[in-house]
């Protein structure tokens, strides 16, 4: 196949924790008055970056959150994932087919997105190549993150294929010149959200990780070679 590295996102795609964070997320925006539920949360930002999420709201309630925010929405999250995380059904053997180099580009901080693989059993399978948000200027649906890994993993992000759950994070992906593959598979994922996706601009959709290695061996053999 014509791909030199696979880039998973963390949330939605490698732990189930999408609905765990949305919560975390509406208690305490409502609790410093940005009511919102966990399902609001989900619907406005869902693969937007906690670093923008955060200028957002301040904007529409015009003032500053307070600085123990990230704090407050960080321990509420790990407390949440100690007892409620899981990881994506099937994933970890979906990683070890794979013969090709993997790493995790992720909106989310580098405590939460490593808290979250060691709790659903996946961070020794794609350590030490996990890249956060917070390490470019941009986050997704802006390209930044994905031109980083691939920058980092020396690969060509024409020979990236990315595998998202999220509308900001297709459409980032697909700005770097990456393929990729939509992933609708997690509790979080309403009917129809893979059209969605595939609005975006993923190249196929999918909702059983078992199905990974093949689509990513069939969708190779269509990219050009180097």
């Amino acid at each position: 196949m014509n791909f030199d590295l696979v880039i998973f996102d963390c949330d939605g795609v490698l732990v189930d924790s999408e609905v765990i964070s949305c919560r975390a997320h509406a208690e305490t925006l409502t609790r410093h008055g940005f009511p919102i539920t966990p399902d609001g949360v989900l619907k406005r930002f869902l693969g937007v970056s906690d670093r923008e999420a955060r200028q957002i709201v301040e904007n529409e309630i015009g003032r500053a959150l307070p600085d123990t925010f990230e704090a407050e929405v960080k321990q509420a999250t790990l407390g949440f994932y100690a007892d409620d995380l899981d990881a994506i059904a099937h994933v970890g053997d979906a990683i070890a087919a794979l013969s090709l180099p993997k790493c995790v580009a992720s909106s989310g901080t580098p405590e939460k997105i490593r808290h979250g693989l060691v709790c659903a059993g996946l961070y020794d399978q794609l350590a030490p190549h996990i890249f956060s948000a917070v390490q470019v200027k941009r986050g997704k649906p802006a390209p930044d993150i994905f031109l980083f890994a691939a920058e980092r993993m020396a690969a060509s992000p024409v020979r990236c294929v990315v595998i998202e759950d999220s509308v900001p994070g297709v459409t980032g992906a697909r700005a770097a010149g990456m393929t990729v593959l939509g992933f609708h598979g997690g509790s979080h994922c309403a009917a129809g959200h893979e059209t969605l996706l595939r609005k975006a601009g993923a190249a196929v959709t999918f909702a059983d990780m078992r199905q990974l290695p093949d689509l990513i061996a069939k969708v190779g053999t269509e990219v050009p070679a180097a």
